[in-house]
């Protein structure tokens, strides 16, 4: 079997098409048919308005399968008889082929393994088995487009035109009407598209036809003149918008207060509850000084080690004095400097270093220190051994 080109396509374009039912499941299908009496090949386009099928047959192949299908022509002959035989044979298959001579045959979809859709027309005097392909769909498209769908658009335009005169023309009448709107819509397809499907009583109409295939409960009603609506948009007013200069003052005036916000000192943006915390570690008592001071205190807080000596001579405790003025500067202390440098959010304090609890000491342990210093000696170097290479 032969593909399907767009030549076969352009050699049926000129032919009708025929419409069979299948009786097994009632799915309407439509065909074109196409033969040539000079090479004796044939040709058939099917589709069940979804997808679309084909089948081309050469001379030989057409010969082959007249016999498989009638076992009555099983008999071969020499070739000046075997091309009028052929002949003779794709002229009746031919004349099947059309709108009379369907309507006399049996159509029936059948199995097949060699095709995606088969199927047989019989009458009295012959049978004839169909075995077509798929044409993909891409293909399928475009055909039921050419074939089809464009020219019957087209077709209806001219109907709903001029109903009564289409009824009363005579056939050649028919024919010059059809050929003025063909050449209209083969030279603006676009034009004649819009102008055949704008018309009210074509367009209402087609919608209550594809309402009423599909089943809708409310169809639509038929109009002959088409309503214009009034297009302007009424009953809202939208808000007013800031020009451009007010959007502007608006955003400078947004920047100073951030500004403004910015150059206070921390102090001021502190919370009241902070700010009291920080007055109340500030009012303490007033004897010590300064960070020397609470090291000091410290210090003399904690449990003193005694020392080496500790047996013959006591330890003198340390004695810290306590600085008085009249006036003395509020003192805050490390723990409240360090969570109002936190509350405040300014640059961290470095926390200072805890000094040694300092330890009396009497001059005997000072004594007794340089004797074992002398006792010692200094210290020497470990000998390691010598370097190996």
């Amino acid at each position: 079997m032969e593909s399907f080109n767009e030549e076969h396509s352009k050699l049926l374009l000129s032919k009708e098409w025929l419409a069979k039912i299948d009786s097994q499941n009632s799915t309407p299908y439509l065909m074109k048919f196409y033969c040539s009496a000079v090479d004796l090949c044939c040709c058939i386009l099917i589709t069940d308005t979804k997808s679309t099928w084909f089948e081309v047959l050469t001379s030989n192949q057409f010969a082959r399968r007249w016999r498989e299908c009638n076992d009555r022509s099983t008999t071969s002959f020499l070739d000046e008889e075997e091309d009028a035989w052929r002949t003779s044979h794709i002229e009746l298959l031919s004349k099947a082929h059309t709108l009379g001579g369907m309507a006399d045959l049996t159509f029936e979809i059948v199995d097949t393994n060699y095709a995606d859709l088969a199927f047989r027309l019989e009458c009295n005097s012959f049978k004839w088995r169909w075995e077509t392909v798929f044409v993909g769909h891409k293909l399928s498209a475009e055909l039921l487009s050419k074939h089809l769908i464009m020219p019957l658009i087209s077709v209806n335009h001219l109907a709903f035109s001029s109903p009564d005169a289409i009824i009363n023309l005579t056939d050649s009448d028919l024919e010059k009407a059809t050929d003025k709107v063909g050449r209209t819509a083969r030279r603006t397809l676009d034009t004649h598209i819009r102008n055949a499907l704008s018309k009210p009583r074509f367009a209402t109409t087609l919608r209550r036809m594809t309402a009423m295939f599909n089943f809708i409960v409310d169809l639509p009603g038929i109009m002959t003149d088409a309503d214009k609506p009034d297009l302007h948009l009424a009953g809202f007013v939208p808000k007013e918008r800031p020009t451009p200069e007010h959007v502007d003052d608006m955003q400078v005036d947004v920047s100073e207060n951030k500004s403004e916000m910015n150059l206070q000192p921390p102090s001021q943006l502190a919370s009241p509850a902070k700010s009291s915390l920080a007055l109340n570690s500030a009012t303490e008592s007033e004897g010590e000084a300064g960070p020397s001071g609470i090291l000091q205190t410290q210090a003399s807080q904690r449990p003193k080690m005694p020392s080496r000596a500790s047996d013959r001579s006591s330890i003198q405790p340390v004695s810290v004095t306590k600085k008085s003025s009249l006036s003395p500067p509020p003192k805050v202390t490390y723990n409240s400097t360090k969570q109002a440098s936190s509350d405040s959010g300014s640059s961290p304090v470095r926390p200072i270093k805890k000094a040694k609890p300092i330890a009396s000491s009497s001059d005997e342990d000072s004594e007794a220190e340089r004797i074992k210093r002398a006792k010692r000696g200094t210290r020497q170097p470990l000998n390691r051994g010598k370097k190996r290479f």
